[in-house]
């Protein structure tokens, strides 16, 4: 098959969902697909390049609205092109729906990625409303099959329901030859707990202010408690004075951005990974709870997380319920006191070899293309 995707941005940017087409058009090129990106050149990289055997396309944008790439020549770009199926993503409206009006018009199906809700604060949240309303309602409606990578979203989302007879669950994967247990020297990576996120506006409903609230009850029963942030964004300062009027300056440290390569690190110097997601209609799955249980560390999340179920099930965590501070504090103490995390954290590896990997996501995803066409 030759496949075209149509993320806003691809790799070398770094987010949830170009992750995903990353990894997941990796294995379709494996598996002998013919597989086509064009994205926005965002950051700036070769226009064109044959990247892990997918062809990539870059192509000019002109600003951002609601961290959507405005890219004017795209609809052209995929007229020129020739595919046998399209597959485009949302939360990005812009890249989506050029997709859905040009693939209507080459008459060639459609697959969206489902991975959140649009919505947005301030002036942002009057477009959000107004798309999702519109513009939306003729996506999904438009899209053969829609893919939701948690089985409780089409419950979360208001927008989902009359189209579940054709949403198809598949879920995120993780690289288990990228993410794995080491036995690291101890040094400055070394904590009790890390947190990795962009650290903006945006990514609130990652649920950082609960943590450092928690952090405070844990920290009376382990005075030296140790929390490392991941991330860089506009909100570094707020989160830097919260720690301070919190009295937390000698438990947290900000390390910034965290490349790819030293990622592996992070994870396995850390005593359990944190993700206390707040928001259902924001948290899509939470790629870096994978990432984390790879390396074999426990997880301590909420259970709007789309792996939040399997956690439970397998003992490779601990849930609590989102927005609540004491319940994820003694979570945390749970797993920094108990003489099973090593097993929670092994627990966890076995759950995503046996569910998670890139290969098993492709497969499925193979077999919704090929019923398509």
């Amino acid at each position: 098959m030759n496949i075209l995707q149509t993320p806003v941005r691809f790799y070398p940017f770094i987010g949830g969902v170009e992750n995903y087409v990353y990894y997941l058009s990796q294995e379709l090129v494996k598996s002998g697909h013919e597989i086509q990106v064009i994205c926005a050149n965002d950051p700036p990289s070769p226009e064109t390049e044959i990247l892990k055997g997918i062809k990539v396309k870059r192509i000019p944008y002109y600003g951002k609205i609601a961290n959507t790439n405005i890219t004017p020549s795209l609809p052209l770009e995929i007229s020129r092109t020739d595919f046998d199926i399209m597959h485009t993503h949302l939360p990005t409206p812009w890249s989506a729906d050029w997709s859905m009006i040009i693939g209507k018009l080459k008459k060639k199906p459609l697959v969206l990625s489902y991975y959140n809700d649009i919505i947005g604060s301030g002036l942002s949240n009057y477009f959000a409303r107004f798309y999702n309303s519109t513009s939306l309602k003729l996506l999904l409606k438009a899209a053969q099959r829609i893919i939701i990578i948690q089985e409780d979203y089409i419950h979360f989302s208001p927008y989902l329901e009359e189209y579940q007879d054709k949403v198809v669950v598949v879920p995120c994967g993780v690289d288990t030859s990228t993410f794995y247990p080491t036995n690291p020297k101890k040094d400055e990576k070394s904590s009790d707990m890390f947190f990795l996120s962009v650290l903006d506006d945006f990514h609130k409903y990652k649920g950082l202010d609960y943590l450092l609230e928690a952090l405070t009850e844990v920290k009376q029963e382990i005075p030296d408690v140790k929390l490392i942030v991941g991330g860089k964004g506009n909100l570094i300062n707020y989160y830097q004075k919260q720690v301070k009027s919190l009295g937390l300056e000698g438990n947290v440290e900000f390390h910034g951005f965290i490349p790819e390569e030293s990622l592996l690190e992070y994870y396995n110097q850390c005593q359990a990974f944190v993700l206390p997601s707040i928001s259902s209609a924001q948290e899509g799955f939470g790629i870096v709870a994978l990432e984390a249980l790879a390396c074999a560390k426990p997880v301590i999340s909420t259970e709007i997380v789309g792996i939040s179920k399997d956690i439970k099930k397998t003992n490779s965590g601990v849930i609590v319920t989102p927005r609540d501070s004491a319940s994820l504090a003694g979570a945390i103490l749970d797993v920094l006191k108990s003489k099973n995390s090593s097993k929670m954290g092994q627990n966890g590896r076995k759950l995503v070899e046996d569910r998670y990997t890139w290969k098993r996501v492709a497969m499925m995803t193979e077999a919704i293309y090929k019923e398509l066409i």
